[in-house]
């Protein structure tokens, strides 16, 4: 069993540092996969390459660490694909802010053999700096819904997910190119292949934590992520669904959550978070209705880091 783990990287050295730390912590009780690292630098300083070059004689599984110059997410996803080895079995993701338990590729690939997923994934907890705001853990603004192991998903996110590779053998612009800074590549990609009658599960205990830096704990932040999202989500069913019934049906929605967001904002007066969260539906519904228009946001122009 060959396992290719894809990271991608962008000017976030102590993030990569982190993570290459806890892939070099990943334990095995049940399977003993052969385990091939592949780190794309999208940095044109080679900061990253550099750094997994020097690693690489001492490190524990096989680490390959390539440049791609194009500056774009959706590029350096597509060049991780190409630079995995051909014979490779599966292709996990992880993201540079993250750090996994021990166990997490060995979940990631029992659920997969359990349940025959085509494509698996796992929750992704937040790792909140000691100053973040009340109201920011409160909310929940990180925390994405989780569901029993084996439960069908509809979507999946290379944060934290594992694939049969003869999904993306062979291809090209598996990550289409149009999202490198808008994001949204890969839902996009993991709806596609749902639709397409491909079997995507949730693995639970496959868990993976973020490091959330301060400059993402703001107001600004989590209303533009939401605002992305749903204009990411809006595009897919656009494209997916074309008619018009379809259409209608989904402005209706994005309206009427932004009315409930209006209506729900005296909330405020109790609790910041939950004013907070009314922001969060508005622009949701704006995000859904920006989609349908065929409007976009590039999110990645920025680099968060901690």
């Amino acid at each position: 069993m060959r396992v290719t783990i894809c990271v991608i990287t962008y000017q976030r050295p102590e993030g990569l540092k982190r993570l290459l730390e806890g892939l070099r912590k990943l334990e095995f009780k049940q399977l003993q996969p052969e385990i091939h690292v592949v780190v794309v630098d999208n940095d044109e300083s080679g900061q990253a390459l550099r750094f997994c070059n020097q690693l690489s004689p001492d490190y524990p599984w096989r680490l390959t660490a390539c440049m791609e110059p194009r500056r774009g997410i959706s590029y350096a996803r597509n060049r991780a694909i190409a630079t995995a080895p051909s014979d490779t079995d599966f292709i996990a993701f992880i993201d540079d802010d993250e750090v996994p338990e021990s166990d997490w590729l060995e979940q990631l690939l029992l659920t997969q053999i359990q349940h025959q997923a085509d494509v698996v994934h796992g929750p992704v907890l937040p790792h909140f700096q000691p100053d973040a705001p009340t109201w920011a853990i409160r909310g929940r603004f990180f925390e994405n819904r989780r569901y029993p192991t084996g439960h069908l998903v509809e979507a999946a996110y290379t944060n934290n997910v594992l694939m049969r590779a003869e999904l993306v053998k062979d291809q090209k612009n598996i990550f289409q190119e149009r999202f490198a800074l808008t994001g949204g590549e890969d839902s996009y990609f993991f709806r596609c292949l749902h639709q397409s009658g491909k079997k995507l599960v949730w693995a639970d205990e496959a868990i993976v934590y973020e490091w959330i830096p301060d400059s993402r704990t703001t107001v600004q932040w989590i209303l533009q992520r939401g605002y992305r999202s749903c204009l990411s989500y809006s595009i897919w069913e656009k494209e997916a669904k074309p008619s018009v019934r379809v259409r209608l049906l989904s402005s209706a929605k994005a309206l009427l959550q932004m009315i409930y967001g209006l209506m729900t904002i005296p909330l405020g007066l109790i609790q910041k978070h939950l004013a907070i969260a009314s922001l969060l539906r508005i622009f949701r519904g704006a995000g859904r209705l920006a989609g349908l228009l065929g409007l976009t946001y590039q999110e990645y122009k920025t680099i968060h880091k901690v």
